[in-house]
């Protein structure tokens, strides 16, 4: 709304009279504005309020979430006896089992080095040991062309590691720091005896320093060692070894593979942290001192589906619920884990626990909790997205009325101040007839005393 008294100024006796008439009715034709405004400001709040709940719920699905991942490949724990000898490491599809082996060897690569009477390479940058443009690397008896962009050494090498091949290629100084000699180094990246020769047209240029070998190990005391072109193995489905030192002649490591139910514990405990904030948010919008929105039914569908999930029932295992697992509601609606009780129900009972869990495709609890924040927070159709995306809606619908309503008081404040200013001139001009009359009179009655 404008201000009146910027606009209006009037010069007669009667000018605050007729800014107080100007003020008394735009503030009466303000009144239906003053109306949609505080509609506005009341459907902001809702729809702030709304969003604070988007995020609790939010949190929410996050913290279920988070306990597929902890009853999924997370729940697995390894332990090496030695981990001098190896490491071990667990993937999707690992089993629970207890594995020994043993490293007869761990093998060796097979390494090439340029030869002696090749040029001398003093900067690898500007010069190489031969000045062919395109090279035959065999690799295990394949030849493969090798053509650098440019006649270098680091060219050579970057176009061989390019090639995609089981060698990789690097450059060596076999010289002093103050006059260096540098040689192209060639070595496969199997374990394996690789033959590997690089020639340039004319003839070879590598000396081999090194022929590898495969790794070797026995698996569960068998007498056979399994032979390997690599020292990280698969030792079982999701299981993975990685060969770090030989074994003592006969002495095998264990490598234990169990699942514990640590993660899931921690997991809930953030579900129930997440899930008292959730209340928290809900509470704020019930009882005496209600928020903004109170009274309307998305608080009850929400705290009904927040009550759903709490309440999950899967069936007469000896693991059926989350009050099962030590979850136990207060007064106040509040979740709480007693971890004691969760630690003695599921001691023993890992696959009842996972069975109760379940998954997010598949079924149990986390199916049917991830079903239902779906419900809930699914961009396309759930409760909250929609219920914000209606008020924006309303808000935007507001503010047209708002800006239409505007439009329509500053037209009758100008019109007011249009004809307050046309009575003021007009009085304001027989003020001044007035002024010059009296004074007319008051001139002649002078001049007639004076004659008499």
């Amino acid at each position: 709304m404008s201000d009146s008294s910027s606009i209006f100024s009037g010069t007669s006796r009667y000018a605050s009279d007729f800014q107080s008439l100007i003020d008394r009715a735009v503030a009466i034709a303000s009144l239906p504005l003053a109306q949609l405004q505080n509609t506005r400001t009341e459907l902001v709040s809702q729809s702030t309020a709304l969003s604070n709940l988007r995020t609790a719920f939010t949190s929410l699905e996050t913290a279920v979430e988070s306990l597929e991942t902890a009853s999924g490949i997370s729940s697995y724990t390894t332990a090496v006896s030695d981990g001098a000898i190896v490491s071990a490491t667990v993937s999707e599809g690992a089993l629970e089992g207890v594995y020994t082996i043993e490293v007869t060897s761990l093998g060796s690569w097979t390494s090439t080095l340029s030869k002696d009477a090749l040029p001398d390479v003093t900067d690898p940058a500007t010069q190489n040991i031969s000045s062919a443009s395109s090279f035959t690397l065999t690799v295990a008896g394949t030849p493969h062309t090798i053509t650098p962009d440019a006649a270098t050494l680091n060219e050579l090498v970057e176009a061989i590691n390019d090639a995609g091949l089981d060698v990789e290629a690097s450059i060596v100084n076999v010289g002093s720091t103050s006059s260096p000699d540098y040689r192209l180094s060639v070595r496969s990246t199997k374990l394996d005896a690789v033959t590997i020769q690089l020639n340039d047209g004319s003839a070879d240029l590598l000396d081999t320093l090194a022929s590898g070998a495969h790794a070797a190990y026995k698996v569960n005391g068998m007498a056979t060692a399994v032979q390997s072109d690599s020292r990280t193995i698969t030792l079982s489905p999701g299981l993975t070894l990685t060969l770090l030192s030989q074994s003592d002649p006969g002495v095998a490591t264990t490598v234990t593979v169990s699942r514990v139910a640590t993660g899931i514990s921690n997991a809930l405990s953030s579900f129930v942290t997440a899930y008292n904030a959730a209340v928290d948010q809900l509470d704020l919008h019930r009882g005496e001192s209600a928020g903004a929105l109170a009274g309307q039914s998305i608080v009850s569908s929400l705290w009904q589906a927040m009550r759903q999930v709490a309440q999950y029932s899967g069936g007469s295992q000896s693991i059926a619920s989350l009050a099962g697992l030590g979850l136990t509601f207060d007064d106040d609606g509040k979740l709480s884990l007693d971890s004691t009780t969760f630690s003695s129900v599921t001691a023993g009972n890992m696959d009842v626990l996972l069975a109760f869990l379940g998954s997010s495709t598949g079924s149990g609890f986390l199916k049917y909790a991830t079903d239902i924040f779906d419900s809930v927070l699914d961009e396309a159709d759930g409760l909250l997205p929609a219920s914000i995306d209606s008020l924006e809606d309303q808000i935007e619908g507001q503010d047209d009325r708002i800006a239409a309503e505007q439009d329509r008081v500053d037209q009758i404040q100008e019109n007011l101040v249009a004809q307050m200013s046309a009575a003021d001139a007009l009085i304001a001009a027989l003020e001044q007839q007035v002024s010059y009359i009296s004074d007319l009179f008051e001139a002649m009655k002078i001049a007639a005393q004076m004659y008499q």
